[in-house]
């Protein structure tokens, strides 16, 4: 439970269980198979079949997204975006801004998330974060293969924030950080939220339940964040709610112990090999009903374990705090928003990653 009688919060979801190189595997990438995208013109998807799933819920895919380079718009690298938990990738405006400084923009919507959940599978379920390397390696390929000896910047919101310095770390000793050059987390996971007190508890009961019930459902609460965020509530972002549920999808036994697995990894520390910038809010606000408040501060994660576990990514890392921003600090309100592309806008321009809009 965290501080305040609450069970732990996965992105927006209270959580209790319940009673009951180019070169990917030898061959080179496939660069002809993309096709039209639900955000319409201008966006392009190509479907990342990665066969049967490890975990037993039949032929898996990932999708990868990209945003067609406009008319007079200079490409000097790129982005590879990864979303959270209940998420996909649907940033339009997040992309526009990218493009802005000279990034092509590319969005990875993750095996049995978003526009890659297949029926009959339980979304986002992985029992290892390790599993998702095979599609973020692919799309690596395809985006180093379309923008060749340009730099790559890998940004991630929430549970890809941990998912991303993870991945990154495991090139890294491999020897194959490039052609990434810069990691940027938003608001990522580094720890699961309550006290330290219920945390040791609730990782011991996770490893022991998801060897004889992964799938067991945790249940979730309504989640006062997605309400803020959409059109249909107090929000101004239009999302296709089937694939980023305002009340966000069931949380499984196995899923939660993997999370916990790998926040155990980064804990020890990992070398990412790349300069970091980690952005967030700057408070955070539980809440069951909307207020100002909701829409000012992080409602889903504690912004304390982000501050505290942020230098275990290695290497150069630059923490902000963005006052009154939400959880995706990229869909806050407008004034806190403007200021997280500024702060990152001057950390693309001090890593020499991208360039300012111009003709190509």
């Amino acid at each position: 439970m965290s501080a305040d009688g609450r069970a732990p919060a996965v992105d927006g979801q209270d959580l209790a269980v319940d009673g009951q190189d180019l070169a990917v595997d030898g061959q080179a990438p496939a660069t002809d198979s993309w096709g039209p995208d639900l955000l319409g013109d201008g966006y392009e998807q190509q479907v990342l079949e990665l066969g049967a799933d490890p975990d037993g819920e039949g032929d898996v895919a990932a999708v990868l997204v990209r945003r067609a380079v406009r008319d007079g718009e200079r490409v000097a690298g790129a982005v590879l975006y990864l979303h959270g938990f209940s998420d996909y990738f649907f940033q339009t405006a997040m992309a526009d801004e990218l493009a802005a400084h000279g990034l092509a923009v590319y969005g990875l919507d993750l095996r049995k998330s978003g526009r890659a959940r297949r029926p009959g599978q339980t979304a986002h379920y992985v029992t290892s974060f390790e599993r998702y390397d095979e599609e973020l390696e692919r799309s690596l390929a395809l985006v180093a293969a379309a923008h060749p000896g340009l730099p790559v910047v890998v940004l991630a919101h929430s549970t890809g924030g941990l998912v991303a310095p993870l991945w990154l770390d495991r090139r890294r000793r491999r020897g194959e950080v490039a052609p990434v050059a810069g990691l940027v987390l938003n608001s990522p996971w580094f720890d699961l939220q309550g006290s330290s007190l219920a945390r040791g508890p609730v990782t011991q009961a996770l490893r022991v339940l998801s060897r004889v019930r992964p799938l067991r459902a945790m249940s979730s609460g309504s989640s006062v964040y997605g309400h803020s965020l959409h059109t249909s509530g107090t929000g101004e972002w239009d999302f296709d709610t089937a694939l980023k549920p305002l009340d966000g999808f069931t949380v499984t036994v196995g899923w939660l112990n993997a999370v916990r697995r790998a926040q155990a990894r980064l804990h020890r520390g990992l070398d990412v090999g790349v300069p970091s910038l980690v952005l967030r809010s700057d408070r955070t606000h539980w809440a069951r009903s909307h207020s100002d408040d909701v829409d000012r501060a992080d409602t889903v994660l504690d912004v304390r374990q982000i501050a505290r576990w942020a230098g275990c990514l290695g290497g150069e890392t630059t923490v902000v705090p963005v006052v009154g921003a939400r959880h995706d600090v990229f869909l806050s309100l407008q004034e806190p928003r403007r200021r997280a592309y500024d702060v990152l806008a001057r950390w693309l321009r001090d890593h020499r990653l991208g360039a300012a809009a111009g003709p190509s």
